[in-house]
Order: C-alpha cells, then structure tokens, then sequence
C-alpha cells in the first residue's frame, strides 16, 4: 500500500445549519459543494481549506451519540496548524467558544489547546 494523501474527515452532526455555520464562518472552512441526498434525507457539505479539500460534513436524521470523552475508542480529535495560538484562542472566546487551558507539547515545546464543535466534537490548535 502506498499513501499519498488525507483525502478527507467525514463528520456526522446533529444539527446540519449550527455546525455548517460553525465550520465555515467560525473555522473559516470554504464551501465547495453542497448537496441534499433525498434518499437518505441527508445533506452532505464538501469543505476545503486553503484550496484542499478536507472535511465531509454529514447530516443524518437522529444521529446516535458518540462518547469521545473520556478517551473512548474511535477517532480522538482533528487538529489544525495556526501560526498565533493566543489569537485563535481570543478569536473563539470572541465568538462564546470555550477554550481548554494552553498546554505545551513535550516533544516539541509548541503550544496547543483544545475547543470543541457544535457536537462536543475535540477540535485542537497547534501553533507552528
């Protein structure tokens, strides 16, 4: 096997318009498609990020709850790069986000912190 690339993150949300306005206008995430697929009464949102396609974003009716903390077993948390941790963190506060405290990575001595999306989904800044 040879990988080449991340295509993409799907993400299932509970409620379609709250997170699709959290991705795009609080993440700053670019809408590429969007389509409703009647059949399963669903839309799916296609969402890039400085011209890379990255995020699938899914509705579904009455998606089941997934727990992620504590650490379950699944996927733990997507990451993004920012350059200004502290900005990105005044930014979310700005916007009634709540930020985790600033910790500091062990390996790398780089900052980064924890927030969460619509549905308590773990979304990390990592400052590089």
């Amino acid at each position: 096997m040879k990988i080449e690339s991340l295509h993409h993150i799907a993400i299932i949300c509970s409620d379609y318009e709250k997170s699709k306005y959290f991705y795009t206008e609080i993440l700053g995430l670019k809408i590429e498609k969007e389509i409703f697929r009647e059949e399963r009464q669903s839309y799916k949102l296609d969402l890039s990020l400085n011209g890379t396609y990255l995020i699938e974003l899914f509705s579904f009716p009455e998606p089941p709850s997934r727990p992620s903390r504590p650490e379950a077993r699944g996927l733990r948390h997507i990451a993004f790069g920012v350059n200004n941790l502290e900005e990105n963190i005044d930014f979310l506060n700005s916007k009634n986000i709540e930020t985790e405290a600033v910790r500091i990575d062990p390996f790398t001595h780089k900052k980064f912190t924890f927030f969460a999306d619509p549905d308590e989904l773990p979304i990390e800044i990592y400052e590089v």
